[in-house]
């Protein structure tokens, strides 16, 4: 594959999917999975917090450190990574604030997306409550289907979607690309289009979601620890 794309990670996050992503990295690693390089696509970082990093989380840190001697590893920032030029430096891994690259002759931007997102802006308390009561419901129900249904059924973060989704559109529009891959809503999203919008959800549920990209080509992917299943959108 051209490219391998993950995001919304969440390091120091108590339901971070550490473990499950060790072991993906692991596959990279091991050429069990093949990529030229992988996109680490925002929110890498929960909070620059490190005491609330856990054994897993480091190994995850530790992992990142050895694939970058195999590959190359682009970190894009998000609005939770703070200064990550600072760790990205000791891994070995290149930060920028969006990234465009080629693959089967199509140009695409991958971004985390928050820039779209005026509601984080204009509403910090209601983002805070509903940030809150997302992850509250990730740690009480493992199977995560609360947590999934709240997000679809809510009209204020659906809208916030569709937003985020037009504007990044409309940015690889004018950036001449005819993809673009975002992070931020946790929400996997795989839309064709004239521009092709893909979202790579997040790894603070399971099964996680990423993207992978190959001569042009995105799919949405999920994995966890005992099975690898992929659904996907040709574009």
């Amino acid at each position: 594959m051209d490219a391998i794309i993950i995001s919304d990670i969440h390091l120091g996050s108590p339901v971070c999917q550490a473990k499950g992503l060790r072991e993906f990295l692991e596959r990279i690693y091991n050429k069990n999975i093949v990529a030229e390089e992988l996109i680490l696509n925002g929110d890498v970082f929960d909070s620059w917090d490190f005491r609330r990093l856990k054994k897993t989380h480091w190994k995850v840190l530790s992992m990142l450190r050895h694939l970058s001697d195999k590959m190359h590893i682009v970190w894009i920032n998000g609005n939770h990574d703070g200064p990550s030029e600072i760790v990205s430096h000791l891994l070995g891994i290149d930060v920028v604030e969006e990234y465009r690259f080629m693959s089967g002759g199509k140009k695409i931007l991958a971004i985390h997306g928050h820039q779209f997102d005026e509601f984080i802006t204009q509403r910090p308390i209601t983002t805070m409550v509903g940030d809150f009561a997302y992850r509250m419901l990730q740690k009480i129900d493992p199977s995560f289907q609360l947590a999934r249904r709240a997000k679809r059924a809510s009209k204020t973060f659906l809208r916030s979607t569709e937003t985020i989704e037009s504007r990044a559109i409309e940015y690889a529009r004018r950036a001449d690309c005819s993809i673009v891959c975002c992070g931020h809503t946790h929400l996997e999203v795989s839309k064709p289009g004239e521009i092709c919008y893909f979202n790579s959800g997040c790894w603070t549920e399971s099964p996680s979601s990423y993207l992978t990209v190959d001569e042009g080509e995105v799919r949405q992917c999920y994995f966890d620890s005992l099975v690898e299943h992929a659904a996907f959108v040709s574009v």
